[in-house]
């Protein structure tokens, strides 16, 4: 991130920000037909289209149209579409597995809207922040957009409650909008856990279940793939069992954090055609692990009771090579000890 002068936009990259009652329109549809076809890395698209269809399903709820049909029609569609890639690019590059974020100011007064005078929070963003905690810091006007309820929805953040680890890096994003008593910025704290503890540790996992009868193997490939890239989900799994009649059915298991039940829900809905689901908590015991890059392979290593270290390099960094040896021996290569650690 950079800080600007005063009144100079913070990201210029190539766009500007229409004024808010410029009225411009884009069709949910097309902009997600243009990211899919866009050049951008698969991983940025996937987020930047999750983000899209959360902030679609609140417009399409609110003004009772299918998601298909909704037009954004209070927001400049190309300036959307960068802030929100440019968000699920950073969503990509942190790599981050969970996200807290500090009560959200609600604003008060009213925006003007293609429908209107509307009260603040507008419609749309009132429903993407159900479930935050909010707050009223004293100042008039319109303090969450849209555009950011949408990925703090997406983020699903957890309670920062008990947070701890190292603060290894910050970034500051600054508005426009001059206020009064404060600056106009959004902070973010990357933190990294504290060391990792050798015994397991004992976790809540929420445990959802569905199964599915009436949708193509291929349809519920990509719905699976989808619901693995959704955050605080931890893994989709699909097994064959029999139904009524004798008819072989996909049982679909979903392991995710407590906090991101609504959203693991939200979206089992959105991809799938199941009807219903059954959704319930678990103890488990985990070991710690770390993740780090070694040769431009993503590494995981698990600290074991003992104490000793495993390690498993990520299969998708050494696809594109062309033999089973040489993947075997770049994965060997990147599965050593990382440099500062030890098996001790």
């Amino acid at each position: 991130f950079s800080l600007m002068p005063p009144g100079a936009p913070a990201h210029s990259a190539g766009h500007r920000h229409e004024p808010r009652n410029a009225h411009h329109t884009g069709r949910f549809q097309d902009i997600r037909a243009d990211l899919t076809r866009s050049r951008l890395d698969q991983t940025v698209k996937d987020h930047a289209i999750g983000i899209f269809i959360l902030l679609a399903e609140a417009e399409a709820a609110v003004h009772g149209v299918p998601v298909d049909e909704v037009h954004f029609h209070e927001l400049a569609d190309w300036d959307s579409v960068a802030d929100i890639v440019a968000a699920a690019w950073l969503i990509a590059r942190t790599g981050s597995r969970s996200w807290s974020v500090s009560p959200l100011p609600l604003g008060n007064g009213t925006v003007r809207t293609a429908h209107g005078p509307m009260p603040i929070p507008a419609p749309a963003t009132a429903r993407l922040l159900q479930g935050f905690q909010v707050c009223d810091d004293g100042l008039p006007g319109e303090r969450v957009t849209p555009t950011g309820a949408a990925v703090l929805r997406y983020l699903a953040p957890v309670s920062r409650e008990g947070m701890s680890g190292w603060l290894v890096r910050t970034g500051y994003g600054f508005g426009t909008r001059s206020l009064p008593d404060r600056p106009n910025l959004l902070r973010l704290l990357a933190l990294e856990e504290a060391g990792p503890a050798a015994e397991p540790t004992i976790q809540q996992i929420a445990v959802l279940t569905f199964d599915i009868d009436d949708q193509t193997a291929e349809d519920l490939a990509v719905a699976i793939d989808h619901l693995r890239a959704t955050p605080g989900i931890a893994d989709v799994t699909t097994t064959a069992v029999f139904g009524k009649k004798g008819r072989i059915m996909q049982r679909v298991q979903i392991l995710c954090s407590p906090e991101a039940v609504p959203l693991a829900c939200e979206r089992s809905f959105a991809e799938t055609a199941t009807t219903g689901l059954r959704w319930h908590l678990e103890w488990r015991q985990v070991l710690a692990r770390t993740h780090y890059e070694q040769d431009g392979i993503r590494v995981k290593r698990v600290h074991r009771p003992g104490p000793y270290a495993t390690a498993k390099a990520e299969i998708e960094d050494v696809r594109d090579l062309p033999s089973h040896k040489e993947r075997s021996a770049s994965r060997a290569r990147a599965e050593r000890i990382h440099p500062g650690e030890t098996d001790d």
